[in-house]
C-alpha cells in the first residue's frame, strides 16, 4: 500500500489522556466519577431547545449561508461588540462546528509549512496536533506557577524567531483558570504587533469567570483587530458540547482565507441549530447567570475540599470550570497521581503533565462535569486516597 499522508504520520500520535484510559474500563460493578472531561453537567436551557425544536419543525432544514444565517451572525456580533469590546458586523463573522473546527480552519488558513507557532504552557492539547498537522513547528513557552501562570511577554519574546508566525492564548485558560489581566494582554499584543504575528486566541470560556475578574478579548486592544482570530462557542456557557456550535471573527483577509476552508471542509454548520444559537444569545440573561453561578459554587466546593487533603494545594481559579491542583508535596508524579485515582478511587481526572511539562506536579479537576452530589462523592473518595498515601 502507498504512504499515509505526512500531514498523519509527521505529527505526534493522538493522545486522549485518561479519558481514553476510563473509556476502557467495561466493569458494570465500578462507578466511575468522570472529572476529566471539560463538559457541563447541566442540560441545555429549555428556550434554546424550544427554539431549535420550533425550527426543525418550521422546515428550517435546508442550506444555510456557507457562513451562517444573517440573522444569527448579527446577534453574534451584537455580543462580540457589547460583551468583547470589538466593532464588528455580520459579515466579520462564521459560524462553525464549535471551536474545534474554528481553530482547525484558523491554523489552516494561517500556517504554512515550515513555520513557528507559539504555545503557552500548560497548553491545550488539541492545539498542539493542529499546528502540526498543518505543517508548521510548536514553540511552547513555560508560564511560571509560583506566578500564578502570568502571561510574561520577556520568555515569549525570547523564543520569537525569524520563522515564527503566531501566538496562540487560551483566555480564560484551560486548564490553569487564569483569567489574564489588560497589562498582561498589552505585553503580548505589543509583542505581535513588533514582531508582525497573528494571535489565534480561544476564549471558549470568556463567560464563565468568577469573583470579580474581567475576560478582556485581546482583539479589543489597539491595533490587535486586525492580527487576531477570535475564537468562541456555546459549549461551555450555554451547556451546548454536543450541539457542536461556535463562531470565529477576525479582519477581512483572514477571514476570507478561513471562509475557504470551512466552505471546503463542511459547507456550513447545521441550519436549524443556529436558532438555538440565536436563542441562547438573544434569551434571558439570567439563564447564563445562573448556570455560571453553579459553576462557581461547583469551584468552591472543590477547591475547599482539595485543600483539605494532605500534600495538596489549590488556589482559586479565576475562570473556566477547571482547578488545577498542585500534588507535588505527595511525591506523586501528575501521571501515577491520576492513574492511581482511577484504579484505587474510581475517580477520573487528568494529569497535569497531559498539558504539557509545565503541567507536572498538577492534576486537571473539571467540576463543572458533575452534580453536587457526585462532586462531594468524588472529593470524598480522593480524600480517602490521599489520606492513605
Amino acid at each position: 500500500m502507498r504512504d499515509l499522508a505526512r500531514r498523519v504520520t509527521r505529527t505526534s500520535k493522538k493522545d486522549y489522556g485518561m479519558f481514553a484510559k476510563a473509556a476502557g474500563i467495561n466493569d458494570p460493578a465500578r462507578d466511575l466519577i468522570h472529572l476529566e472531561l471539560g463538559r457541563p453537567y447541566q442540560t441545555t436551557p429549555a428556550h434554546i431547545v424550544e427554539a431549535t425544536v420550533n425550527a426543525l419543525r418550521a422546515g428550517e432544514v435546508h442550506y444555510s449561508d456557507l457562513p451562517g444565517l444573517p440573522e444569527f451572525r448579527a446577534a453574534i456580533a451584537q455580543k462580540l461588540n457589547s460583551y468583547n469590546g470589538m466593532n464588528v458586523g455580520p459579515q466579520d463573522v462564521i459560524v462553525t462546528n464549535g471551536l474545534t473546527q474554528a481553530s482547525y480552519a484558523a491554523f489552516m488558513a494561517l500556517i504554512d509549512d515550515g513555520d513557528e507557532v507559539i504555545l503557552l504552557e500548560p497548553f491545550y492539547p488539541q492545539h498542539l496536533g493542529k499546528i502540526e498537522m498543518a505543517g508548521a513547528r510548536p514553540v511552547t513557552v513555560k508560564l511560571d506557577a509560583a506566578n500564578g501562570y502570568s502571561i510574561d511577554a520577556g520568555a515569549i519574546e525570547a523564543a520569537i524567531t525569524s520563522r515564527t508566525k503566531a501566538i496562540v492564548i487560551v483566555n480564560p485558560a484551560n486548564p490553569t483558570g487564569r483569567v489574564y489581566s489588560r497589562e498582561e494582554l498589552e505585553g503580548l499584543a505589543d509583542l505581535a504587533r513588533k514582531h508582525d504575528l497573528y494571535v489565534i486566541a480561544d476564549e471558549v470560556y470568556d463567560h464563565i469567570v468568577f469573583d470579580g475578574a474581567t475576560h478582556i478579548s485581546i482583539a479589543a486592544l489597539p491595533g490587535m483587530a486586525e492580527r487576531t482570530v477570535s475564537m468562541y462557542a456555546f459549549t461551555k456557557a450555554y451547556a451546548m458540547d454536543g450541539w457542536r456550535l461556535g463562531y470565529l471573527t477576525a479582519a477581512p483577509a483572514p477571514l476570507a482565507a478561513i471562509a475557504k476552508i470551512v466552505a471546503t471542509e463542511v459547507t456550513h454548520v447545521n441550519t436549524f441549530i443556529q436558532h438555538g444559537g440565536k436563542a441562547a444569545l438573544q434569551g434571558p440573561g439570567h439563564v447564563l447567570d445562573e448556570l455560571v453561578a453553579e459553576d462557581r459554587h461547583k469551584r468552591n466546593l472543590v477547591v475547599e475540599r482539595l485543600n483539605q487533603m494532605p500534600g495538596v494545594t489549590c488556589a482559586l481559579p479565576q475562570g473556566t470550570i477547571y482547578a488545577f491542583p498542585d500534588i507535588s508535596a505527595t511525591g506523586l508524579s501528575s501521571q501515577t497521581a491520576a492513574e492511581r485515582l482511577l484504579d484505587e478511587a474510581d475517580v477520573v481526572v487528568e494529569s497535569g503533565a497531559f498539558y504539557g511539562s509545565a503541567g507536572e506536579g498538577r492534576l486537571r479537576v473539571c467540576f463543572g462535569s458533575e452534580s453536587n452530589e457526585r462532586l462531594t462523592q468524588a472529593m470524598d473518595r480522593m480524600q480517602t486516597f490521599f489520606n492513605s498515601i
